[in-house]
Order: C-alpha cells, then sequence, then structure tokens
C-alpha cells in the first residue's frame, strides 16, 4: 500500500482548512482558546489508520463467526470500475453489527481496495475498538452531537480522509431496530460534498441477510432508547448465534456523480440523501423470509400462505423490487425452515403458527419502503 501521510498531516490540513479557520477566528479572548483546544481533542478522537496487511488476516481469526454466513454479492463491477479513477464512498443500509465485517470483505475478497469506515463511537472500547482504530481505519462518530466545534472538525477530518482513503458510512446513522430502511441523515453526505473533488462519486450499498444475528435484540426495542455499551451487545449477539447459519447479499448499484450537487446548498444535500436512500432500497435482496414475514397471518394453511406470497411477489416486482426467489412454493421451504429453526414460526397440523410476532414483524417491515401502508405489515 502506498505511504500514508503522517496523523500530524492531516492535523495540519484541518486546521488550515477554510472552514475551520472560520469557526476558531469567530472565537475571541479564552472562548477562542476553548474552541480551538476542543477541535484538538476531537481531532485526537477521530485520528484513526488503516494497515491493509493486518487488515486482511483478521478473516483468520473472524472465521469463527465469517463461517456461518455465506456472503454473496451483486453489481461489484461498478466497485471495481469506478475504484481506478474516481474516489469512492460507499453508502449503505445497516442491519446488523456484522455490517462492518462483511461489506468490507466482499471488496477484499474480489481484490478491491477496502474502504475507511464510519462507525458509531461506542464500538471502540475494548479490544474491537483497537483493531478499528489501528486496523480497520474506522473513524469513531458521534451520533446526535450538537457541538459546532466537533461538527466543523468532523466535517474537516472526512474531507481529508477522502485525500486519502475511500469511505463507506450508513446512512440510516444506526442499525434499524424495527426492520425497516429509516429515512437518511445526511450529516457525513454533507462532509463528504464539503472535500469538492471533482473525481468523488457515491455507490449505493445494501446489505441483506436471510436471518438478521440481533434480531431478537432489535425487534422487541423497535426504536432505540439508549446506547447501551457494546460488551452487553456483544454478548447478547453471542447467546443469539449458537445454531445461527444466514447468507448475507452485499448488492451495489451505479455510481453517483458529486459534482453535480453545490455542498452549501441545503435542498441539494436532501436531494441527494434521498435518492441515495432510494437506489439502496431497491438494491436490497428480498429474501424468502422477508416474503413470508409479510404474508403471514396468525394461522394459516400452506395453500393461503403461497397464494399470498405470490401476490406480494407480483406488487414488489412492479414496484422494481430486488427479488431473490420468485416461486411461492420454494419461498415457504426456505423461509419456514429457517423460521421454525429459530423458533419463529411453528408448523402444526399443516398450518403455519406465528410464535414470535415481534420478530416476525421486524422481518415483514423491511419490505416497507416498496410496499407502502397496511399491506406492508404482518399480522
Amino acid at each position: 500500500m502506498a505511504h500514508q501521510p503522517g496523523t500530524d498531516d492531516i492535523t495540519r490540513a484541518v486546521l488550515a482548512r477554510e472552514e475551520v479557520v472560520a469557526f476558531l477566528n469567530s472565537a475571541q479572548g479564552r472562548t477562542g482558546a476553548a474552541a480551538e483546544a476542543r477541535v484538538h481533542q476531537y481531532l485526537e478522537e477521530l485520528r484513526t489508520r488503516q494497515r491493509y496487511p493486518i487488515y486482511r488476516a483478521l478473516k483468520h481469526p473472524l472465521y469463527p463467526i465469517l463461517r456461518k454466513i455465506d456472503r454473496h454479492h451483486e453489481g461489484i463491477a461498478h466497485a471495481r470500475q469506478v475504484t481506478r479513477q474516481h474516489r469512492v464512498v460507499y453508502v449503505s443500509n445497516h442491519k446488523s453489527h456484522l455490517d462492518y465485517l462483511l461489506e468490507p470483505l466482499v471488496l477484499e475478497d474480489t481484490h478491491i481496495r477496502p474502504p475507511v469506515i464510519a462507525a458509531g463511537i461506542n464500538l471502540f472500547g475494548g479490544p474491537l475498538g483497537l483493531i478499528h482504530r489501528h486496523v480497520t481505519g474506522a473513524i469513531p462518530i458521534r451520533r446526535n452531537m450538537k457541538d459546532p466545534a466537533y461538527l466543523i472538525t468532523l466535517k474537516a477530518y472526512v474531507a481529508e480522509i477522502l485525500g486519502r482513503h475511500d469511505l463507506l458510512f450508513y446512512i440510516e446513522g444506526g442499525r434499524s431496530y424495527s426492520g425497516e430502511l429509516k429515512p437518511p441523515k445526511t450529516g457525513l453526505l454533507h462532509a463528504c460534498l464539503l472535500a469538492q473533488r471533482s473525481d468523488l462519486v457515491f455507490v449505493p450499498c445494501a446489505i441483506a441477510y436471510d436471518l438478521v444475528l440481533e434480531d431478537f435484540i432489535l425487534a422487541p426495542q423497535r426504536v432505540k432508547r439508549q446506547q447501551r455499551p457494546f460488551a452487553r451487545e456483544l454478548a447478547e449477539m453471542v447467546r443469539y448465534a449458537v445454531g445461527y447459519r444466514s447468507r448475507a447479499f452485499v448488492s451495489f448499484g451505479a455510481p453517483i456523480p458529486a459534482s453535480g450537487f453545490d455542498p452549501h446548498a441545503r435542498r441539494d444535500v436532501l436531494d441527494l440523501a434521498h435518492h441515495i436512500r432510494d437506489r439502496i432500497g431497491r438494491l436490497m435482496k428480498v429474501v424468502p423470509t422477508m416474503l413470508m414475514a409479510s404474508a403471514m397471518r396468525p394461522s394459516v394453511t400452506r395453500s393461503e400462505l403461497e397464494a399470498r406470497i405470490a401476490d406480494l411477489v407480483a406488487r414488489l416486482a412492479e414496484a422494481g423490487a430486488n427479488l431473490d426467489v420468485t416461486d411461492p412454493r420454494q419461498v415457504v421451504d426456505e423461509a419456514a425452515r429457517l423460521f421454525e429453526a429459530r423458533g419463529i414460526v411453528v408448523v402444526d397440523g399443516g398450518r403455519f403458527r406465528v410464535r414470535e410476532r415481534v420478530v416476525l414483524r421486524y422481518y415483514a417491515r423491511a419490505l416497507a419502503h416498496l410496499l407502502p401502508g397496511p399491506a406492508s405489515r404482518a399480522h
């Protein structure tokens, strides 16, 4: 890998950026000194480094987790083509903590340079935090932070990182606790546009799983109420990983040039965010578990379930969905096997009965952006 400029170089570049200079000059006396101290404090927190040879080796100690998931990719040619001449920002939906592992590894599997990842700061404690900081090159993000010094520093730092690396971030912010594709957040998107690179492109990226490892953790909450320690979340994930197996689909879309959007026009930033979010929604693989969850009733026969799935598939195809399986019989066979093993659905006397309604609704809501209204909800 090419030599990376030292962290001091990035610090000097950030402090020299016009928006940072203007922010520091707007404060006077002791207030100005305090503002500068905060900028330096945030820069120290944000500093990160990607060590590519060690990054590649991570696949081996993580094998016990990764072997449970069959990785599939679509549209990888989009990523391969744009990385030859462009700086790339991958913008993804966010389903699981496994996303951070799987999406970069799909790129690495296909010999495409891995991006730096923007991840929630709660993931930076303990050994995982050391890996993120010093190997994968992840940037710790304080979500919902309102301090102007932090926002100015973060955007300037992202702009400078884009001079050295590609970037991946999650447009929903955190994971979806409801299962739905959440409205887009614009902070990091705006930061990328402020870099004002003529070669910058955004590549929509969608990830989908047959089974989400944290389904029983996320679904009962529906909405994230507080930031829990990652160590606690990790312990819960280990618990639900017993017997877990799934496919993961990572789908890449056609690049969107940044040059057509003005970073200083709020409407342009919002339009870009919604455009990328819509593209992600149509790229996301619609797997059998989503279809069965959406078609289920508290108790239903196989013939009734297949008829409902057939109707659902037809409507999704019309909406431009990225369907995995369209044969209703195959959908029921595959999804029922997974849901029964997970304890979400039971087969009783030729009928399919819901055992974990809240978790089933979590999977059904994954189609809400394609089928708005009551028809997208499981009952």
